[in-house]
Parts: C-alpha cells; structure tokens; sequence
C-alpha cells in the first residue's frame, strides 16, 4: 500500500471509531490497568458501508490494515481523551486493537471448512470445534540491534512465518550504509516487558454435523495472541475471523521444508449457546403458537402431529417416538445454593433385537440437534468418549473425546454393549455430574459435558422377560440409574404386526406417503431448539402426583434396585418438564405429569402400574384424548388419587363441550358423532365418580 492509500484508510476509520465505537472507548480510558490489552469489535459491514474502498484495501492488504486500524484506535483514543478532562479518572491506553466481525455471508469471506491454500493472505471467518488448547507462552516479537561500526540502533520484528525466528539484516539498514554484518543484541527480556505479548495456539476441526458420510474431519491451528489468549476450551464452537498464513521452520541443510497453513486469528466468537444455522425470528414462534391455537381442543393430537414426523421411515413404535422427543426437548437445569448442579438432560437407552430400527432413531436425532456427535461402541475407546493427552512437539496437551464435543447437545452412542467395561465406567461422572475429570501427563483438570445420551444396544442372547433388565444386556447397576428411560423393544412373534409393517415398506419402499402432514426436518429441527429455551414450572398437582408414583415404586415388591434409586423422581420431574416443552407450555401440569409416569412405567420391567409393555408394537391411538383418558383413570386410581381424578374428568369433559359445539358449527353433519363421543365421557365421569 502507498502513503496515501494508508492515510486514507486511518483517516476513514478514526472517523468511523468515533462515531460508532466513541462509548467503548470511554470505558477502556476508564479502566484502571494501563499495561492490559483492550478489544475494540468493529462490525465489518457498517464499515464497509460507511467507505466500500476500505473493504477493498482490506481484502487485499489485510495483516497491513489491521495494523492501520490499531493506530487509527490510539489516535482516536487520544482525541477523546484530550476532550475530557482529567478529574475523571481517565488515562491513556496503548494497546488498543480493532476486533474484525461480522463479516458479510459471501462465499469468499466464510468457510464451513478448513482453508486451503488458495486462501493464504486473506481474510476470513472459518467455523469449527475446538480439540485441542496448549499452554499460554511469552513470545518476544521484536528486538534491539545496534551496528558493531557505525553505532546504528535499529528494530528487528520477530517473523511470523519461520515460527517467530529473529532474522538479522545481511548488512547494516543505516542511511550510510556502513556495510558492516556484525551486530550487538540490546534487548533484554527481563528489562522489556513491552516486547513480550501472550501466545497461544488452538487446534479446530471441521464441525462433524456438517461433513458428508465417509468424509474424514480436517483440522487446522489457529494463533492467539494478546487479549484473545485463553477466550475458549476444548469442544467449544467457534467463529474465528483471521488472516490465512503459511508458517515453516527455519531451513537446514539436507532437511525438507514442510510448510503448513495457520490461521492468525483477529477475532474469536465462542457459538456454544446459539442454535448455529437456525432461524429464530418473532415469524417462526408465531407460526408454532398459531399450531398450538389450531389443537388447543386436543393438544394430544397436535403432539402426535410432531411424533409422527419424528424418523417417519420408521412405522408406528409411537412409545419410542415419544420418548425421544421427551429427551430432545429435555428438562431444566438447577444449581442449589450450595453450588450443586442437577443435570436438566435426560438419557435414553434403547435395548431390542437386532432390526427393530434403533440405530434409524439415533441417526434422526443426531441430524436435528445442531451440536450433535454419532459413535459407535466398538470404534470408541474411554480415550475417544472423554479426553485424550497428545504429546506435540515436545509438550503434552489434552486433545477432547466424543462428550467434550458434544457439550450443550447430543452424543448418541450405538453398540452400546461393544464398550469396553474399563471404557463404560469412565462415563459414569460424564452422564450424572456432567463434568469430565482428567488426570493424564501431569495435566489435571475438568472439561463440561452437558450431553443428553442416546445409547442403543442389543440383548445378551435372547432376552428372558424373567431375569433383569441389568442380566439381559450384562450392564451393571450403577450405569443403568443413570438412564432416565430404558425401553425393551422385543421382535415377539405377532402376525397383525407383521402384515402392516411389511404392507408399509412395499407400498412406501420405506417412506411415509406425501398425503400424510409431516413437517420437515428443517422445522423439527428449528421447534426443538426454540422449546429448549422455555422454562416450565411445576404445579401442586403435578408435583403430587410424581411423588405418590416414585413412593409407590419404592414399595413395589417386583421393584429393580437399580433402577428405583433417588434418580427415579428426578428423571420423573425431568421428563414432565420435557413433555411440558414438546407441548409448547410454561407449566407443567397434570397432563404432562401423567404422560411422565405412563412412558416411565413402560420403561420399568414388571412396573407397579401397567405392568411389562413391549414398546415395538405401540402404535399411534386413534384418538389421543380418550387414550388420555384412559391412562389419567388408571393411573390415579392406582395411585389412589380420587379427588385429584374427579377434578381431571370434568375438566376433560368441559373442553369435550367446547369440542362438540366446534364440531356442530363447523361440520353439521357431524352432530351425531358428536354426540356420541359426548355421551361416552359422560358415562365414564358418571362411572368414575361413582368409584
């Protein structure tokens, strides 16, 4: 760039700090630490608007630019500084540095994958995961010299791309060009403290939900330096905006150079808590609360609109799909005030014969949650699921497994039973405290792994109803209680079954048939990360009603020690607030508790209430207010809640009048179904308060 290219832009760009970035300013001149380095985040398209020949000098100049934008940040702080005066406490900072984001979404200014080295010497935005973070360096990035001759001082800049190496001039850089090659080093890195900066290098991946099936994940090194040191952990999700540099050790004889592509990172955004890619505007809420308004009559049948759109390739198995939906929107986290984290997600663990289609439901799940990580057992080692220490160029450093990946989203794991058992106890901390503790090579620590888990495995041999669950699938004690839900699916002999299954894949050839309402994959994946930010609350008789069953599974002579453990009623209040979710409510009330307490009870084997269910053969009930019904009777009766039942019952058949008058003004020549249906709930009031 020429003098007056440079001037231009430091010019354009201090009048753009002080009148959009005036009050960041201010805040920093306030702050108390002068030697500290302060962060100025600059959108980049407002100030491409404001001047559109700075966007091209920055694309095609970039590392000389930022360094223009740095300069122009002191001369700005300068001016301000100068205007105010100085009873307020303000002093002069230097190491101010202008923070690039927002970069326009144009195909050559953002990567979804690693850079190539087409890409070396621009400036770019790369989305990936963390692996690996080293240890925080002093790194010395400019020196002293002085002419053993002529008694010239000149400063030499460390050099990026031969790894930081100090190259000295062939001869001496002075006007008089003494022609002298012998120098004195003048720096002293005790003595100068402002020629050291913080260094660190992070290692990213392509994130694994966006590559292609067979396609192996790339990674590549990004630098930090200053106040971006120490901004992000192991298996979080980044936006890093930096240069695309190459980088060499300095050249031997005999040796090959290998070069390698870093990334020198001006800017990093830490993606962990947004719903990366999806859209989440007032328009997409309101056209899920004009849903809800629709089957405000009978949310149930709203619900098992949803449920049916779940993994549709798959028939019927409506107990299944409702339990995964109930893990997917999962509950609410609490910390007490001690400090104690209870876990908000819950964890599901399909145990079924080979064919009943449990690896279909983990793939579904994995391509709707946006942070998700697929496994398989056989191909994980306790190393791959938590965290594994790499030694790289002399220095060891911890490098994050399938769990630490999947924080704040999904880990599915499939061949559950083909872990090693040394593997499975490793994630016994990681599916209840949530955190992964390592002590590998000298370096301990905790990483998060705020994961629900998904697992799917196959019985021992034949599955015999008789023995249990642990005995079946020779998996201990402790690691069953952690599971929220534990479904059996048993391909039993039923020849009705059969037919409609097999009629469903011939005349489908495994898709469900376009006159059916599905929603697309994309608005189930947009609903279910839109529900997990309600926050539902329990109601009095939600909460009765959780607590009578888990007291009532605690005195069940047929009760599995395993699985009736305290865990049982936080999974019960988990799963009625994920229900509450899925049904688009703040409160958690009767209806959700009772849809807890029926989909656990199928989960428990021989369970107090409805005994053993095979959840195979569940289909979708024709209609799902009288299937309520039916379940609300029976399980509060069993509980022994009367009045709790009584109340229910004349709710359900108020709304059943509201139904009906609906029915009559709309479809007239429906009033006699209407009327049916309406003598039915009244017979079955009548026969209930009679109890």
């Amino acid at each position: 760039m020429n003098s007056d290219q440079v001037t231009l832009v430091g010019q354009v760009f201090e009048s753009y700090v002080s009148e959009y970035h005036k009050n960041d300013i201010l805040l920093i001149l306030k702050e108390g630490d002068e030697d500290a380095h302060y962060p100025v985040v600059v959108n980049a398209m407002t100030l491409f608007e404001t001047n559109m020949e700075i966007g091209e000098y920055f694309n095609a100049f970039p590392n000389e630019v930022l360094t223009i934008f740095d300069s122009a940040l002191r001369r700005s702080a300068l001016t301000i500084l100068q205007s105010l005066s100085q009873s307020e406490g303000v002093s002069m900072k230097q190491n101010l540095h202008a923070r690039i984001s927002g970069l326009p979404v144009c195909p050559e200014l953002v990567r979804e994958h690693i850079p190539k080295t087409k890409d070396v010497g621009h400036f770019l935005s790369v989305t990936g995961t963390v692996i690996r973070t080293s240890l925080v360096k002093i790194l010395e990035f400019e020196r002293d010299y002085m002419c053993n001759k002529c008694k010239h001082v000149f400063v030499v800049k460390a050099d990026f791309e031969q790894y930081y190496t100090f190259c000295r001039p062939s001869s001496c850089p002075s006007l008089e060009s003494c022609g002298s090659t012998k120098f004195t080093c003048l720096s002293d890195l005790s003595s100068s403290p402002t020629r050291c900066r913080d260094y660190q290098e992070i290692k990213i991946q392509e994130q694994v939900q966006r590559l292609s099936v067979g396609s192996i994940p790339r990674s590549m090194k990004v630098i930090l330096e200053d106040d971006l040191v120490d901004s992000c952990k192991s298996g979080d999700d980044l936006t890093i905006y930096g240069v695309v540099m190459q980088r060499w050790k300095p050249f031997q004889q005999d040796v090959r150079c290998e070069v390698e592509i870093v990334l020198k990172a001006n800017y990093v955004q830490v993606n962990n808590e947004q719903s990366t890619g999806i859209n989440m505007d007032e328009e997409v809420r309101k056209e899920f609360e004009d849903f809800w308004e629709y089957y405000k009559s009978d949310p149930f049948a709203g619900r098992n609109e949803i449920l049916a759109s779940l993994c549709p390739q798959v028939y019927g198995m409506y107990l299944v799909k409702l339990a995964v939906a109930m893990v997917l929107a999962g509950g609410i986290q609490r910390t007490d005030a001690t400090g104690t984290r209870v876990r908000g997600e819950s964890h599901l663990l399909l145990v079924g014969d080979p064919g009943t289609g449990k690896s279909q439901f983990l793939k579904y799940a994995a391509k709707i949650t946006p942070r998700s990580v697929l496994t398989t057992g056989i191909g994980s080692t306790s190393a791959g699921l938590t965290v594994t220490a790499v030694k790289d160029s002399g220095e060891w450093n911890l490098e994050a497994g399938a769990l630490v990946l999947a924080d704040a989203g999904l880990c599915c794991i499939d061949e559950f039973n083909s872990l090693k058992e040394h593997d499975r106890t490793s994630i016994h901390e990681a599916m209840e405290q949530q955190t992964i503790s390592v002590a590998k090579a000298g370096l301990v620590c905790k990483l998060n792994t705020r994961t629900t888990i998904l697992a799917a495995t196959n019985p021992k041999g034949q599955y015999d109803p008789q023995e249990t669950v642990s005995v079946n699938i020779a998996l201990g004690s402790p690691l069953l209680s952690r599971f929220d839900l534990i479904l059996v699916l048993l391909d039993t002999k039923n020849e009705d079954w059969d037919r409609v299954i097999s009629s469903f894949i011939l005349e489908n050839k495994g898709y469900p048939s376009k006159s059916e309402k599905l929603w697309s994959m994309e608005k189930m994946k947009t609903y279910f990360c839109l529900i997990r930010n309600l926050q539902p609350t329990l109601s009095d008789v939600g909460n009765q009603v959780l607590l009578r069953y888990y007291q009532m599974q605690r005195q069940s002579d047929s009760r599995n020690a395993a699985r009736t453990t305290i865990r049982l009623l936080e999974s019960l209040i988990r799963l009625a607030e994920a229900h509450a979710r899925l049904m688009f409510r703040d409160t958690v009330t009767l209806e959700d508790a009772i849809t807890a307490v029926s989909v656990m009870e199928s989960s428990m084997q021989g369970g107090a209430l409805l005994g053993g269910v095979n959840a195979l053969h569940t289909s979708f009930p024709e209609n799902p207010l009288k299937q309520y019904q039916r379940q609300c009777e029976l399980i509060l009766e069993k509980l022994e809640l009367h009045n709790v039942l009584s109340e229910e019952l004349r709710r359900l058949e108020r709304s059943t009048k509201v139904y009906v008058s609906t029915w009559r003004e709309h479809l007239p020549g429906m009033a006699e179904m209407a009327d049916l249906l309406h003598m039915t709930l009244e017979e079955d009031v009548t026969r209930t308060a009679g109890h």
